[in-house]
């Protein structure tokens, strides 16, 4: 096995026994992105310093420090989170030469405990989309089959790490952003709580309902990456101070006795069968380990995307508004005067899904309609909210398909734009409540395209809902094998 193909845990040991050296591993990594980039498409931007923050991990080992397990393992960025001089663009022409002077707290962590930060992966534009086919640089594709999408908006992280063209990558979740592609690749892909992980440098697209998180090859990777980027930042006034164990040392993998939610609003005709009956396999083999289901129910799911869509789009009108051609990023060369600039800014920089999403927010925000939908929606907010505090009282997990289909093919949903939306039926729920979710694999389709589990977690919960999916993980012998 080479040692792009490892994960997290793997990688730290053999650094720690010198088996092999942070350079190596950066080097199959890059081999890797050389060989397979020009079919996938996971990537932005490389980061050409990647090899410099290699080489000081080898110097800090053969000095005999003690380093984090994160150190010397090439992690891959979502392109929607800044880095210091390095293209930050959110896959859109709006910000395609742009450049922060400074790091998301996230990537000053990660540096801290020396991470190698491999490059920016390709997303939906601002994060808004579900296949990552509204990139303004280029389509990401599955690698499990190149004729279909890889989830969105973060379908370039998990394409990466499905890809083995990264050992772990980070991305942001706004109402499945991180889980869909994790399910439609095959990796894990983890939301933690709305303030568990600061928000500090992610570039804004509905700021009540985004959260960095995670995509991984295993959960103790999950676990081992959460822990170095989770906790309190006094740059985000939404970041909370309520503490959290190590996440990877108190991984547990027992599951007798958990408490396994089952609502069955979740497993309704939407799902297909294939993602259903896989699903409900990987409930039965917890049960064959002494874990319990409980029947419950969630019936203001069927609100959930409609809610999220109105919210979202409220909150992108308002953060995107800053996008006007004077201050920073794209401007058009041809316009007659600023109102005319503004304008034509705007409608050559945004790409459809952006200006489709900016018209919504702002109609339900404006006069006449904001009783209508926008007040409706965060009342319903409110509605879906208390309905999982309620669930939670009965049990520690719910289990839910992550997405009602496997990935789909590249153009298939482009003008289904209703049926596009319904692919993150089963994962906004956990973003309009503020709660911790993972998608991790539990089969394949007929034609070999991963499906995923969903376990939704109490608020601050992690290590509850890790220690399930660790369970889970360790009962059908690890996600390598399921792929």
């Amino acid at each position: 096995m080479k040692l792009n193909e490892m994960t997290i845990s793997e990688l730290s040991e053999m650094l720690r026994k010198r088996r092999c050296s942070a350079t190596e591993i950066l080097s199959d990594v890059k081999d890797r992105i050389n060989e397979t980039e020009g079919k996938i498409g996971a990537y932005i931007s490389i980061n050409d310093k990647a090899e410099n923050s290699a080489r000081k991990v080898d110097e800090a080992f053969a000095k005999g420090e003690e380093l984090h397990p994160l150190a010397g393992i090439p992690v891959a960025v979502k392109d929607n989170i800044s880095t210091r001089g390095l293209r930050t663009t959110c896959a859109s022409k709006m910000l395609y030469n742009y450049i922060p002077p400074y790091n998301a707290t996230v990537i000053d962590r990660l540096e801290k405990n020396s991470s190698v930060i491999i490059g920016k992966t390709n997303m939906d534009e601002f994060a808004m989309g579900s296949s990552t086919e509204n990139s303004f640089f280029h389509i990401t594709r599955n690698p499990h089959n190149t004729d279909y999408v890889s989830g969105g908006s973060s379908g370039g992280s998990s394409a990466a790490v499905a890809a083995d063209e990264a050992i772990a990558a980070l991305g942001s979740d706004t109402g499945g952003s991180v889980r869909q592609p994790a399910s439609f690749c095959g990796t894990v892909g983890l939301k933690p709580t709305y303030g568990r992980v600061s928000r500090y440098g992610l570039i804004a697209f509905a700021s009540s309902l985004e959260q960095i998180g995670t995509i991984t090859k295993s959960v103790k990777d999950s676990a081992i990456l959460l822990g170095a980027i989770a906790g309190y930042d006094r740059m985000d006034s939404t970041s909370s101070r309520i503490s959290f164990p190590d996440y990877a040392s108190n991984l547990n993998a027992s599951v007798k006795g958990l408490r396994v939610g089952i609502a069955e609003e979740y497993f309704s005709d939407t799902v297909d069968d294939e993602v259903k009956n896989a699903v409900y396999s990987a409930i039965k083999e917890l049960e064959a380990n002494a874990a319990e289901t409980v029947s419950i129910s969630l019936a203001a799911k069927e609100f959930s995307i409609s809610s999220y869509y109105i919210i979202a789009s409220a909150e992108a009108s308002s953060n995107l508004a800053r996008y006007d051609g004077v201050k920073y990023g794209y401007r058009s060369k041809d316009y007659d005067g600023l109102t005319d600039m503004y304008e034509k800014t705007r409608s050559e920089g945004f790409g459809d899904e952006v200006k489709r999403r900016i018209m919504l927010g702002t109609f339900v925000l404006s006069s006449g309609y904001y009783e209508d939908y926008y007040r409706k929606a965060k009342l319903m907010q409110r509605k879906i909210t208390a309905e999982f505090s309620d669930a939670f009282r009965k049990c520690d997990v719910i289990a839910t398909p992550t997405t009602p289909t496997t990935a789909f093919r590249i153009g298939e949903n482009t003008e289904d734009i209703l049926k596009m939306y319904g692919s993150d039926v089963c994962t906004v729920a956990a973003n309009i409540a503020g709660i911790p979710a993972i998608s991790v694999p539990c089969g394949k389709n007929a034609m070999g395209l991963p499906i995923g589990l969903q376990l939704m977690g109490d608020r601050f919960a992690e290590q509850t809902l890790l220690n399930a999916a660790y369970g889970y993980e360790r009962i059908c012998g690890g996600f390598r094998e399921v792929k």
